[in-house]
């Protein structure tokens, strides 16, 4: 099984949409995980290190 972190919106209607295509070819079942940011946090997670760094410090 493949992961792919990306952002997205949950619209009125209650859908999901991605910010960005996943490009995936062929059409395919998945699972999703959604976690919803609090009102009262920021954006941005403080923990959360961007990909570049991580694998800048490798």
């Amino acid at each position: 099984m493949q992961a792919f972190e990306m952002m997205g919106t949950i619209d009125e209607k209650g859908q999901l949409i991605l910010d960005s295509n996943l490009n995936i070819t062929a059409p395919s079942r998945v699972k999703v995980i959604v976690l919803l940011t609090n009102e009262d946090e920021s954006e941005c997670d403080p923990d959360d290190t961007p990909v570049e760094e991580i694998k800048a410090s490798l």
